[in-house]
C-alpha cells in the first residue's frame, strides 16, 4: 500500500547560491550553472526547496552525487536542488538510508555489518537516492532486489509518499521515479538485506564468480566480495579518481539493448555478414518471448570505436568502450558530439540504436 503524509509548514532553504556552477556536482565536471543552486540538509528543507519551485513555477532540477547527469553548456535557468541529507540506520537486516548518503560509503558500512545484499555495487559513485532511479545494478545485483520502500515527496499531490518495492515498477536500468522523473524526488530508501553468517549473497556474475576463483552460485566472505568488485571496477576506470580522466565519466554512458526474438536473429545475421559466421556477441536472456540482452561494450567496439577512440578534448576510456569521458577541457558539447558518433556507428554496423543511460538536461542526442 502507498502511504502518504502531507507536510504543511514550509522552510526557508538554509543555502543558496546565485548564478552558480553545475560542473563541480557532477562527476564529468561539465555543464553550465544553474541560475540558482539550493543545499538541502534536511527532508524539510528538501520538501521547503522543491514546494517553493513548484509554487513559483520555476523549474527544478534536483543534483545528488552527479554520477549519472549530463547538464547542457548553456546551463540550468532555474533553481537546482542539491540533496546533502545524511542518515544511515540499521535495525537487524533493515537498512535506512537518507537520499544524500554517499553509496559507496553506504555499502562499506553494510559490509562491516556483516550484510549481504549490495557487496558487489560497492564502487559505484553517486547518492543513495539515485539507486532506485536508476535501479542501480553491477556485477549480478540491482537494488530493485533488496530495496522494500523508497520515501519521496510526490509533486503532483504535494505530499510525502512511501512506495512498496512493486509500485516501484523496477526494470533493467528503469523505475517508476525515471519514468515520472519531474514527479517524484526521493527521500529516503529502505532496504532488507541478508544476514549471512559474513558471507556474500550468492555470487551471480561470471566475471566476478572468475576473478573470486569460485563458481556461480557460491558465496564469498563480505569483504572479499567488495574488494573483488572494488578492483574490477578500478581496472575499468569505473572508481572516481580526480587524477585519472578515465573517470571523469558517468560511467556506462549506453545501456545494454534488450532485443526481442525477432530484432535478435536479424542482429545476428548482421554479426555474421560483417564480422564471419564463427562470431557470437554476448547474450543473456531478458524475460518472456525470447527476448535478449546483449552488450553495449561489445557493439561499440565491434563498430570501431575501441578503448581511447578519439583525438578531442571528449574521448572514450582507456580502460572501457562503454565510458565517454571528459579529458579536462571538455564541453559538453564535446561529450555529445562523440555521443553521437557512436550511436550512429554502431546503428551502421548492427542495425542497433543505443540509449543513453545518464539523465540529459539542457542537452540530448
Amino acid at each position: 500500500m502507498c502511504r502518504s503524509t502531507r507536510h504543511l509548514r514550509t522552510l526557508e532553504p538554509v543555502h543558496v547560491l546565485h548564478d552558480a556552477p553545475l560542473a563541480p556536482l557532477t562527476t564529468f565536471r561539465l555543464g553550465g550553472p544553474a541560475a540558482r543552486l539550493v543545499t538541502a540538509t534536511t527532508d524539510d528543507e528538501v520538501i521547503a526547496a522543491v514546494r517553493e519551485a513548484d509554487a513559483s513555477g520555476t523549474p527544478l532540477l534536483v543534483i545528488g552525487g552527479g554520477s549519472n547527469l549530463v547538464i547542457g553548456d548553456k546551463g540550468f535557468d532555474g533553481t537546482a536542488l542539491r540533496v546533502a541529507t545524511k542518515g544511515f540506520t540499521l535495525d537487524g537486516t533493515r537498512l535506512e538510508l537518507a537520499a544524500g548518503e554517499v553509496w559507496t560509503d553506504a555499502v562499506a558500512r553494510t559490509v562491516e555489518a556483516g550484510l549481504a545484499g549490495v557487496e558487489c555495487l560497492a564502487g559505484i559513485p553517486g547518492s543513495a537516492g539515485a539507486t532506485p532511479i536508476q535501479n542501480v545494478g553491477a556485477y549480478g545485483q540491482d537494488v530493485s532486489a533488496t530495496v522494500t520502500e523508497v520515501v519521496a515527496y510526490d509533486r503532483r499531490a504535494g505530499e510525502t509518499v512511501t512506495l512498496t518495492n512493486a509500485q516501484c515498477a523496477f526494470s533493467y536500468r528503469h523505475s517508476l521515479f525515471k519514468e515520472h522523473l519531474e514527479r517524484y524526488v526521493v527521500l529516503r530508501v529502505r532496504f532488507e538485506l541478508e544476514d549471512a553468517g559474513g558471507l556474500s549473497a550468492p555470487v551471480k556474475y561470471a566475471e566476478t564468480a572468475r576473478a573470486l576463483g569460485v563458481e556461480a552460485g557460491d558465496r564469498v566472505p563480505l569483504e572479499r566480495a567488495r574488494e573483488t568488485v572494488l578492483k574490477l571496477r578500478a581496472g575499468k576506470g569505473m572508481v572516481l579518481d580526480p587524477e585519472d580522466h578515465d573517470t571523469w565519466s558517468a560511467g556506462s554512458f549506453f545501456t545494454n539493448p534488450i532485443l526481442p526474438a525477432e530484432e535478435y536473429a536479424a542482429f545476428l545475421t548482421r554479426v555474421a555478414g560483417r564480422l564471419g559466421p564463427d562470431v557470437t556477441p554476448p547474450a543473456f536472456p531478458a524475460g518472456e518471448d525470447g527476448a535478449v540482452k546483449t552488450s553495449a561494450a561489445w557493439l561499440i567496439d565491434r563498430a570501431g570505436f575501441t578503448k581511447g577512440y578519439g583525438s578531442g578534448p571528449a574521448r572514450i576510456s582507456t580502460k572501457h568502450t562503454l565510458a565517454l569521458t571528459n579529458r579536462g577541457e571538455a564541453t559538453t558539447e564535446d561529450l555529445l558530439a562523440l555521443a553521437r558518433e557512436v550511436v550512429a556507428g554502431v546503428r551502421d554496423a548492427f542495425g542497433i540504436t543505443l540509449v543513453n543511460e545518464p539523465v540529459m538536461v539542457g542537452a540530448g542526442l
